[in-house]
């Protein structure tokens, strides 16, 4: 019988979940998995460079998992301290890949298995009081939860298709899609793949002589169905963020003929990804938006997106490419990255560094200096939160896998490295489905939360890792961290306000967004600074003394402009940099859409003071025309170059009024003239994120 905080469930042959509620799954043998280790908060330490941080034994022993319910606050809801359940396995049976429902299972497919729950007080639903609504939902979950993790033998397939038949066809009756405007207008709006890369011959000026071969990539959202970009139902609304869409790489080619003359091409194509190949396989979108919405209504996309394809959300891959060892992967943090083939874009596989690695991976990886070794992370609403990794230089092995102990999920986009340390960004932008349980949405920054720096060994754990408290913001792209002397430099755009997902859902979206992107005036008489100014994005630098443990910390340009999507000089990652390229946003033209748009590029001088105020240093601008807009800045090096800023600048532009796209290229020296080649493609180029360039 039930107790206070316990319920018990057991197999039976008929659906009763509170009183009635159906779970689907798939009849087989059942082979457990161990349960993985609980965590706890990291101690404050000082390590010293180089130091390899180490287990305290006498916390756990070594290969030997602790009960991940030893410790647990049976009183609190979250999706790691839900109320336990005693599961009855012998009765009921699971699909192999059921444990990563909603973060805890994989799959949910197949035959129908009925389960009873022992009754709890009948309520009546309020429409005003969230948790009551969704209470029938937590007995499901908190099942979901300690479901021991099972195998399954092949199901016939004329009982698959039928089941999957019925689910789609209730799923078809709940729910109906409608166009999000924001994510598919404008430039922002699909392309089509053009199919085999065109050949250029409009190019405006003269790519230098000294510029390298290579592919200049860059990824980006592309709705595959752009009209069905929302999702409506009786449980509420959900859209696709502007984060969101089936990933397309852009490609533009620099190569050598046998004459030695430069030929440039260009390509696009879809990252076939498992979830994009499935929906054009069914010819349909089948995947329900999560992210933003009321709270129902993604707690119900969760659940249904889980039994139809036993993904909550797609593998997008649309946020940003990388090399390593030679192979380059197109990446959106809550995957894994997926290999493609530079030369013609085609969709490789998964890369899970040969099984070592079975979680969400970072879209910013980092080289190590003069080792070429590579460090990820990969966030999870799930525990282990934040796991930190280092891969091979050849990319064949992980050499070091650290879980950081975080107690919650948080959103942390990017990590940063030194030559003997990795920076580790704690802000609380906080995800998971406790939000969601709570009444919240399933994203939110929490601007009465602390934000930390943590600085770790290259091959430490948790307890090696020296946390430094700063001012709390919510900082995305870090533009580079380096060691000097017994202080650590971390820069980067700091912002004190989340672009994604944004507001909450309660908000007006419009009005938070107007104010958020413009620049802050506390003069004002309804100044707020939980919205105005949140997203006015300026370079920041944090300065951490090893030795005493201070922090010295402020913006290292002025008020009137706000920048994002940093890059230098790639063969100074980790080190003291000069100089740092980035975006400079429309403050004025992202307050009226609610999307960042970028209208020109700024240089910073990190050695030189701004000669009206010298606490600050010398920024340099190139701007753009009257209506055109840029994304995916990136650095080239000029492969015969001496200085620091020898190289180019290339990126992405549109031009909104001729409606014609083009590939800038600005000498890093000469910054402020004309770009000395405008490359005209012969497609529009949609607005996307982050890019590489790829030598050959």
């Amino acid at each position: 019988m039930c107790s206070s905080n316990r319920t018990r469930l057991r197999g039976a042959s008929r659906a009763t979940v509170m009183e009635s509620a159906r779970v689907p799954f798939m009849p087989n043998r059942l082979t457990p998995n161990k349960d993985q280790p609980g965590s706890s908060l990291p101690r404050m330490c000082l390590p010293k460079a180089g130091e390899r941080g180490k287990s305290n034994p006498s916390s756990r022993r070594k290969g030997t998992p602790s009960n991940p319910r030893s410790n647990r606050n049976k009183n609190q809801i979250g999706e790691d301290e839900l109320p336990n359940l005693e599961v009855e396995s012998s009765d009921v049976v699971y699909g192999e890949a059921s444990r990563k429902s909603l973060g805890y299972m994989d799959s949910l497919s197949g035959s129908t298995v009925t389960c009873s729950i022992s009754k709890v007080p009948p309520h009546k639903t309020s429409p005003s009081n969230f948790i009551s609504s969704i209470s029938s939902f937590k007995p499901v979950f908190q099942g979901l939860k300690h479901l021991p993790i099972m195998k399954i033998e092949v199901i016939p397939e004329p009982i698959r298709t039928a089941s999957l038949n019925l689910l789609d066809a209730l799923v078809d009756s709940l729910f109906k899609f409608e166009e999000e405007s924001l994510v598919t207008e404008g430039n922002f709006a699909p392309v089509n793949e053009i199919g085999e890369a065109v050949e250029i011959s409009a190019i405006e000026g003269m790519i230098p002589k000294d510029f390298p071969q290579g592919i200049y990539l860059r990824a980006g959202p592309n709705h595959m169905y752009p009209h069905q970009t929302a999702a409506v139902s009786v449980f509420g609304r959900t859209a696709y963020t502007w984060v969101e869409g089936e990933g397309v790489l852009h490609a533009t080619y620099f190569s050598k003929d046998d004459e030695d003359k430069l030929r440039v091409s260009y390509k696009n194509k879809y990252v076939e990804s498992e979830t994009f190949l499935l929906e054009k396989k069914r010819n349909k979108k089948v995947l329900i938006p999560t992210i933003d919405g009321e709270p129902r209504a993604t707690l119900a996309a969760f659940v249904v997106n889980m039994m139809r394809v036993a993904k909550a959300v797609k593998d997008d891959c649309n946020t940003n490419v990388f090399e390593h060892a030679g192979k380059v992967y197109a990446i959106s943090e809550q995957h894994l990255p997926y290999e493609i083939n530079a030369s013609d874009l085609e969709t490789l596989g998964t890369w899970n560094v040969n099984g070592a690695w079975n979680r969400p991976f970072t879209t910013h990886p980092k080289k190590v200096p003069y080792t070429g070794e590579m460090v990820i992370m990969g966030v999870d609403i799930k525990k282990p939160h934040y796991v930190l990794g280092v891969i091979s230089a050849d990319g064949t092995k992980l050499l070091h896998k650290a879980d950081l102990k975080f107690e919650t999920g948080k959103l942390l986009h990017e990590l940063g490295i030194t030559e003997n340390y990795n920076i580790i960004m704690d802000y609380p932008l906080m995800f998971g489905l406790n939000r969601v349980l709570s009444g919240k949405s399933f994203i939110g920054y929490e601007r009465e939360g602390k934000s930390k720096i943590g600085v770790m060994p290259r091959f430490g754990d948790s307890e090696s890792i020296c946390w430094f408290t700063v001012k709390n913001h919510c900082s995305f792209h870090i533009i580079n961290s380096f060691e000097d002397g017994d202080e650590v430099i971390v820069r980067g755009c700091r912002t004190t306000g989340s672009v994604v997902q944004g507001p909450d859902y309660k908000t007006n979206k419009k009005e938070w967004y107007r104010r958020a992107f413009l620049q802050p005036n506390e003069d004002l008489h309804n100044f707020d600074c939980e919205i105005d100014g949140v997203l006015f994005s300026r370079p920041y630098q944090w300065r951490l003394n090893m030795k005493t443990g201070a922090v010295k910390e402020g913006y290292l340009t002025g008020k009137e402009t706000a920048m994002d999507f940093p890059v230098i000089n790639s063969k100074f990652s980790g080190l003291k940099n000069k100089y740092a390229y980035t975006q400079v946003v429309d403050s004025t033209a992202s307050s009226k859409l609610g999307i960042g748009k970028y209208k020109m590029f700024a240089k910073l001088h990190f050695d030189l003071q701004d000669k009206e105020n010298e606490e600050l240093i010398k920024v340099e601008y190139h701007e753009l025309s009257e209506g055109e807009y840029c994304s995916g800045l990136q650095f080239v090096e000029n492969p015969h170059g001496r200085d620091k800023d020898d190289g180019w600048l290339i990126c992405y532009v549109h031009d909104e009024k001729l409606n014609i796209s083009k590939v800038y290229i600005i000498e890093a020296k000469r910054f402020t003239e004309e770009p000395v080649a405008k490359i005209v493609l012969p497609q529009r180029v949609p607005y996307g994120f982050h890019g590489t360039y790829i030598y050959k």
